[in-house]
Parts: structure tokens; C-alpha cells; sequence
């Protein structure tokens, strides 16, 4: 084995029980010998290597290629071994400390998303196989984090529960105008538009998901109340009511923060209420995971509150309210990988084997993330005037109910 993985390896696993086989054909054995083994093989050489310089990128692009597989364990269960041990901060050597280092240097260079880029990096990954998305999402193709109130609640009611706590925190009203910045599907734009008798206006730059929701408006009846289209929210000139962006500010990048608070509050009427729902880093600002900006989302930035509320602040809207979901997004994902892996031969032969082993470390990866590391998501209520909502939190529960029980009522009717 390469002695500098030996090492490095060395170094991170004190407790747990991991055996590597190497490229030669070593077996090692990792850790105090308790809890589930996790055994994986390295194939190459080439592979010792790289993961001994780079790990955080080397290790999954590896595993793509199939230059690592698993014997025990997979990859869920190696990254909560290697975050339990480090106490969710990850592989702490110098060299990898430099390396991350010298990228959380580079990192608004990486987030340049001018109109184009950013239309090219949507597409990167929001436009791939619409059969891919359907195989492990809920029947409403919602593509961000779910609301879970109990461990009994099943992903399509967490996804409705969702919504429903988004709604609330709006306080939505017959005849409102309302735009979805990142609209998605269009599901949360079609559930708006029908419960409260509105207008939504959702914008997104994806292709794939502009036809999809165009689809379903017109399914649903309610393509005069509800319209998509293919826009930057930079470009638009309208003025509404309320503005809703659900899993879409982690694409907008650092460097463009004042642009996108500024123009909220420009499309925002005087009594205008936000809600911002984005994932979120409850710890220092940091770089983005190189695997995942390099080959799931590029551009994308996840950010601390330190750097979300100077730019909130300089635009002239008030944060009335924030709330962190804790866990919510890691049983997400946890449900969303079982669904893929069960469909894992759908998958291949839509792309290949390849893209199904990035995509399941991209899935295990970001659980991992939420489950033992400092990833959470942010609900940030903005407003353009201090007087706009009422002064307690009651209402939000009060309209939940209420919205919880006229679907219920309407079930059963």
C-alpha cells in the first residue's frame, strides 16, 4: 500500500473497524475493531495516490470510476466513520488543510455566474433525464429539502408538509401576485396558485423543467393563474406581492449576493413579504466540496448566515424571521438514495455505470453532510417594511393547521 494513505489513514481512524486491501494486494485493518465493518478495495495504484494527496476529491472520483468498490459497508458508512472520528470536520492534515486552503482562497473566482454560465451550469445538472429525477423523487418532483414532523412521516407527506410550512410563513391571500424564483417542477408555484386563488409567475433556466411545469399547469387547469418561463431573475421588471425561492440561492454565488437581495427588493411592492429557503452552513464560510462543484453542481456555493445578512442588510430588507432545519435534509436524502439504488439498472441504462456510482456518492456524500457535518438549511423570512407581518410567530402555525386541514377535508370529501 502507498505509505502515505497508510499514514494518512493511520491518522483519521482511531475508533470503528475499517479494512482496506490494496492495489498489491495488502489488507490493513483501521480503528478499535467496533461497530459494522466497512472493507473497500483499492484497485490501482494511481488511485493510492491521488486519494493520499486529495482525498476529498480523489476518494469519490475514484469510486466513479470504478478504481474503488466495497466489499462491506458502501459509501455512507466509510464517510460516517471518517467524520465520527474527526468530529465532522473532516481529514485534518497539513496538506490537506493546504489544499483546502488555497480553494476557499479561490472561491468567488469558482462563482462567477454571469447570465450565460449560469444558464450552462443549470443545465449541467437540471436538465438531464426527466425519467432520472422521477425515479426518486416524490409524485411532486420537489427537489429540495422535506419538512419531517415525525420518523413516521413518508417523503411525498414530509414534501406536502413542506410546502405547507413555506405557505404559512408567506401568508398568502386570494388575488396576491407571487413569483418562485427556481421554480423547479412547478409544484409549489401549481399548489399556491390552486389553494389561494392567486397569480405566480415561476422563472427558471432549465429546459427541462420549464416543459415540465408548462405541462402541468395546463394538466391541472391553471395556466391563467400560474405561468413559467425561461428568465433570469436578474432580467425581470415586474413588481409582486410575495416572492418564494425554494432550493435555488445555492446557485446564485457569492459574489452576486447583492445583486440577487437588491433585486428581490426592487420586485418586492412596499408591503411585499420573501421567503428564502436555502441549504445553509451552521459554521465558518468555507469553499465548496471540490467533488461536488467539480462534477454535480458548478458554480453552486453553500453559504454561513455571516454571509447572506451584510448583503440582506446593504439591499434595505428586514429579516423578519429565520429558521434552521436541523436533520430534515439528511432523511431527505436518505430516502432519495434507496429510491435511486433501487433503480440503479434504470439509471445505467439511461447514462452508464459511471454516472450511477458519482450520483450515489453524491447522495451518500450530501447525507453524510447533513447528518454529521455542519450542512443545514436556512427559512429566511424578508420584507420591505417592519409592519408588514404580525409581530408574533402565531400565524404561521395557525395557517399550517389551517392549510393541513382543508386538504385533509378535501381528501375526504
Amino acid at each position: 500500500m502507498n505509505s502515505v494513505l497508510n499514514r494518512l489513514i493511520s491518522h483519521i481512524i482511531k475508533r470503528g473497524n475499517l479494512t482496506i486491501t490494496a492495489a498489491d494486494g495488502t489488507v490493513r485493518t483501521y480503528g478499535d475493531g467496533s461497530g459494522a465493518p466497512v472493507s473497500l478495495v483499492v484497485h490501482t495504484p494511481a488511485a493510492e495516490r491521488a486519494i493520499a494527496l486529495d482525498p476529498t476529491l480523489a476518494l469519490p472520483e475514484a469510486y466513479m470510476e470504478g478504481e474503488v468498490s466495497f466489499r462491506e459497508g458502501d459509501v455512507l458508512a466509510l464517510l460516517q466513520l471518517v467524520y465520527t472520528n474527526t468530529e465532522g470536520m473532516g481529514i485534518d492534515t497539513f496538506w490537506a488543510r493546504a489544499i483546502e486552503t488555497m480553494r476557499g482562497a479561490f472561491r468567488r473566482l469558482q462563482q462567477m455566474n454571469t447570465l450565460a454560465r449560469s444558464k450552462r451550469n443549470v443545465a449541467h445538472h437540471y436538465d438531464l433525464s426527466g425519467e432520472l429525477y422521477r425515479m426518486f423523487l416524490d409524485e411532486d418532483m420537489q427537489y429540495s429539502c422535506a419538512y419531517f414532523p415525525s420518523v413516521e412521516t413518508t417523503l411525498e407527506e414530509a414534501q406536502r408538509a413542506k410546502k405547507r410550512h413555506i405557505m404559512a410563513k408567506l401568508q398568502l391571500e386570494k388575488g396576491q401576485s407571487v413569483l418562485d424564483i427556481g421554480c423547479g417542477w412547478g409544484g409549489l408555484a401549481l399548489d399556491m396558485a390552486q389553494m389561494f386563488d392567486l397569480d405566480v409567475l415561476g422563472v427558471t433556466l432549465s429546459e427541462e423543467q420549464l416543459s415540465v411545469a408548462t405541462r402541468r399547469a395546463h394538466d391541472r387547469h391553471l395556466e391563467n393563474h400560474v405561468h413559467f418561463e425561461l428568465r433570469d431573475y436578474r432580467n425581470l421588471t415586474e413588481r409582486f406581492d410575495r416572492i418564494v425561492s425554494v432550493g435555488m440561492f445555492e446557485h446564485v454565488g457569492l459574489n452576486h449576493y447583492p445583486t440577487f437581495f437588491n433585486n428581490c427588493h426592487r420586485l418586492l411592492k412596499p408591503d411585499g413579504v420573501m421567503l428564502l429557503h436555502t441549504i445553509g452552513r451552521s459554521g465558518v464560510p468555507y469553499a465548496t466540496n471540490a467533488f461536488i462543484r467539480k462534477h454535480i453542481f458548478p458554480g453552486g456555493y453553500i453559504p454561513a448566515l455571516s454571509e447572506m445578512l451584510p448583503a440582506i442588510e446593504r439591499s434595505g430588507l428586514i429579516v423578519t424571521d429565520v429558521e434552521i432545519l436541523r436533520m430534515h435534509y439528511a432523511e431527505t436524502l436518505k430516502e432519495w438514495r434507496a429510491r435511486f439504488r433501487a433503480h440503479w439498472d434504470v439509471a445505467a441504462r439511461i447514462y452508464d455505470e459511471r454516472f450511477c456510482r458519482m450520483w450515489d456518492f453524491y447522495l451518500a456524500g450530501s447525507e453524510a453532510a447533513f447528518r454529521w457535518q455542519d450542512m443545514v438549511v436556512f427559512q429566511v423570512q424578508l420584507a420591505r417594511r417592519n409592519d408588514s407581518l404580525p409581530v408574533t410567530r402565531d400565524y404561521m402555525l395557525r395557517d399550517e393547521q389551517a392549510l393541513r386541514e382543508a386538504v385533509r377535508t378535501e381528501q375526504i370529501a
